[in-house]
């Protein structure tokens, strides 16, 4: 290129001949001829058709590689092991040129699915109209790891207002959370939501738009009253803004986000971080305006919440002989009266709630486990109570019973070195039924510090604490009342000794 604008140069500005620019140049005059006839600035050159070592095996390249995309994650092979399989069946090529091949089928792939050179038309929203929905995985430090969470990405159509949430998993119950949490920062809800054909929203893909849509997504859209969208297969551009959303999130928020000590500490960063990013950055449309006077116009337009959906999935679970239930690999302890029967355990995003009989009969903090955890058991010894007072020998080893408040621990040490112990201490553990736990634990340790670690001790102490009253007084009936009341004359004693013992 360079070459030819020396030549141009030379013959129309410097008016040099045909032979004397060759003189120079050391090119025909032929050449010169047809660069100076032809006028183009951008010489076109013969395409090179020289062959490759790898032509013979393009075709079974390219199988490979189909097949290597439907394949799982764990069963993909690398190029590398392909180049080796080439060379099996003959290849005598370099690495590189079987790499290259590679990039090139997968972008050509990526192209037809995306829909390559393809026309699209402009979007427009109205303020309520929609928002838009998806999920990305991100990384972030908790408690001083390093983890992967699934963060959920909101997105108003008209406004531009975006909300960023993590979780630990994809599930119903998250994806619900996710719901509440976002319609209550934006201040309602609009008329329309956008998603993709996600597992925790679609049962089954059908013709067109049609949708076999899940009960418990269908419940939760009927309670917020808006309307689903999903967008075609393969057709992540038709929610473009939250696409968008997920990549400029990376570096607005991830890779700002210091470590933190638990997840809900690092939800309530993102949702102040969002807020402020709505001050700083201009709507991408309206330019002069920011996200947050967009906003302001959104607001009045979308519907009123009527409350926060109770997400939760209810599963049928029984309990085992040692007052578990097994949920995710986790098991959670019930009372003891439940044993060897069947409840219901609703899972919450943070919470296990078991219901029996329409009543809730235990709750727990929510356990998640990664790869590497394995499965955790979550007691509360108050549900084993009943058990033990059957059993009071249970008590020595019982494993619930270590999660027990230090003041307790310490006097099931002092008692159970004392014959029939182990009963004493079951009836003053038995008192937290009837009386104010804290009230009882204060009991104790009062009588440990003074001493006196015995039940009877500890139902004074905790008389006193309580400030029980005495007893209303009693109607007494007509045929036992007195008819001369007694008086309280201890001077009376001496007339009952007679006069000889006075003296």
């Amino acid at each position: 290129m360079a070459q030819l604008t020396f030549i141009r140069r030379m013959h129309f500005r410097d008016k040099l001949s045909v032979r004397e620019i060759s003189r120079r140049t050391g090119l025909s005059r032929n050449t010169i001829d047809k660069y100076l006839k032809s006028g183009a600035l951008n010489p076109a050159y013969a395409k090179r058709n020289g062959s490759s070592a790898l032509d013979p095996f393009v075709a079974d390249m390219a199988d490979w590689l189909a097949a290597n995309q439907r394949a799982t994650r764990k069963y993909r092979k690398t190029i590398k092991q392909l180049h080796a399989a080439l060379q099996a069946r003959g290849y005598t090529g370099s690495y590189d040129r079987v790499a290259a091949f590679a990039r090139a089928w997968k972008q050509a792939e990526m192209d037809r699915a995306q829909g390559a050179g393809k026309a699209f038309v402009p979007l427009t929203f109205a303020p309520g109209e929609a928002f838009q929905f998806d999920w990305s995985e991100d990384h972030a430090s908790i408690n001083g790891e390093k983890v992967k969470l699934q963060v959920a990405h909101f997105k108003l159509s008209y406004s531009r207002a975006f909300l960023v949430r993590a979780y630990w998993q994809q599930t119903h119950e998250m994806l619900f959370d996710a719901h509440n949490h976002a319609f209550a920062v934006f201040g309602g809800v609009p008329q329309r939501g956008i998603y993709d054909n996600m597992k925790t929203a679609v049962d089954k893909v059908r013709r067109g738009k049609q949708r076999d849509i899940n009960e418990r997504f269908a419940t939760m859209v009927s309670h917020f009253l808006y309307e689903p969208d999903f967008c075609n297969v393969a057709s992540g551009w038709e929610k473009g803004q939250v696409e968008k959303n997920v990549q400029d999130a990376r570096h607005r928020l991830w890779s700002e986000a210091p470590p933190m000590p638990s997840l809900a500490a690092l939800n309530d960063w993102l949702e102040q971080r969002c807020k402020t990013l709505w001050q700083e950055l201009p709507h991408p449309e309206q330019r002069q305006r920011t996200i947050a006077e967009m906003m302001q116009e959104e607001v009045p337009e979308l519907t009123a919440m009527a409350g926060p959906f109770d997400g939760f999935i209810e599963q049928t679970k029984r309990v085992t002989p040692t007052c578990l239930v097994h949920v995710d690999r986790n098991r959670y302890s019930v009372p003891a009266s439940f044993a060897n029967r069947p409840v219901s355990a609703r899972l919450y995003h943070d919470r296990v709630v078991m219901v029996a009989e329409g009543n809730v009969i235990a709750e727990h903090a929510r356990h998640i486990n990664r790869a590497h955890d394995g499965g955790r058991t979550v007691f509360d010894w108050h549900h084993y109570l009943g058990a033990v007072q059957r059993k009071p020998g249970a008590l020595r080893n019982g494993a619930p019973f270590k999660t027990m408040p230090e003041g307790f621990r310490r006097l099931q040490g002092i008692l159970l070195k004392r014959p029939g112990g182990d009963r004493e201490m079951v009836e003053i553990l038995s008192l937290v039924l009837q009386y104010d736990e804290q009230a009882v634990l204060t009991a104790v340790e009062l009588a440990l510090e003074a001493g006196a670690a015995s039940k009877t001790h500890i139902l004074n102490l905790l008389s006193r604490l309580l400030g029980e009253t005495p007893p209303a007084p009693m109607a007494t009936p007509p045929a036992l009342q007195l008819k001369v009341e007694p008086q309280a004359n201890v001077a009376r004693y001496d007339t009952l000794r007679g006069v000889s013992h006075v003296a």
